[in-house]
């Protein structure tokens, strides 16, 4: 890994706490009834907790990595720093933002590692669980829960029926037939945001196929934990998914446990 982990368990617990922080500002916007929604040009929506979010992430990874850029959802001028540099930080402070507005708690914040092009590192935090995850490829991946020790997390394989996850906002009709098409016994777990990865992390799904449109900071943190618990996020003609692209939107892929 790169060194800026040099200190390894420095930087990690730092943003450990950055996350934190982050949680507790969600969360008290959320139990309060000012979201102060507004639309963002891509039809969107946008709350005070997404910008609440962005900040303190921004701000404390200034703090603990001040050498190292950001890319953010929320700061559209940010979108091109990968084009000039083989190492950043990519962020979406609050994924979910429909979730957080029906209140079904399955949002999350995420903070992403790039390097040359791949996610070698991830953080994904759960306010509504108090719940963070992290990890990366090689370096294995863990959770740990409010006054925990860190627990590591693994995929399971070779389940039958296949568990399927869908998205709970974005399923299509390409989606459907794709998994129509496996000809196998399936059964079908929902979740939002990038809980989608980490629910095949910890083991309780095997397959995610997103066909559909995603953007680099929906995936990154995720993508990094899921690859450390020994899954694997490719695109559909068997390559990898990378980064650091001239669109900042994903092709569609495949999340596995395998």
């Amino acid at each position: 890994m790169h060194n800026i982990f040099g200190n390894d368990n420095l930087v990690k617990e730092g943003i450990i706490k950055i996350l934190m922080k982050a949680h507790n500002a969600i969360l008290e916007i959320y139990e309060s009834s000012n979201y102060e929604i507004d639309i963002k040009s891509d039809n969107s929506p946008l709350t005070k907790a997404d910008l609440t979010a962005h900040k303190i992430i921004i701000d404390g990874l200034k703090k603990i990595t001040p050498e190292v850029p950001v890319v953010s959802e929320e700061d559209k001028n940010s979108f091109y720093v990968s084009k000039d540099v083989n190492l950043y930080w990519i962020i979406d402070p609050l994924d979910g933002t429909k979730e957080f507005i029906k209140r079904s708690g399955e949002f999350t914040c995420n903070i992403g590692l790039i390097e040359n092009c791949r996610p070698i590192y991830g953080f994904v935090g759960v306010p509504t669980k108090s719940l963070i995850y992290y990890g990366g490829k090689d370096f294995g991946s863990y959770k740990i829960s409010k006054n925990s020790l860190p627990e590591e997390i693994k995929c399971t394989k070779n389940k039958v029926p296949l568990r399927i996850i869908m998205s709970k906002s974005h399923l299509n009709k390409e989606t459907l037939n794709f998994i129509e098409g496996l000809n196998q016994e399936y059964e079908t777990v929902q979740a939002g945001s990038s809980l989608k990865f980490i629910k095949i992390a910890e083991g309780e799904a095997d397959l995610y196929p997103r066909l559909g449109l995603t953007s680099e900071w929906d995936t990154a943190a995720a993508q990094a934990i899921l690859e450390g618990a020994g899954g694997s996020v490719k695109q559909i003609d068997g390559n990898p998914l990378e980064y650091s692209k001239d669109n900042i939107l994903n092709p569609f892929f495949i999340a596995k446990a395998y």
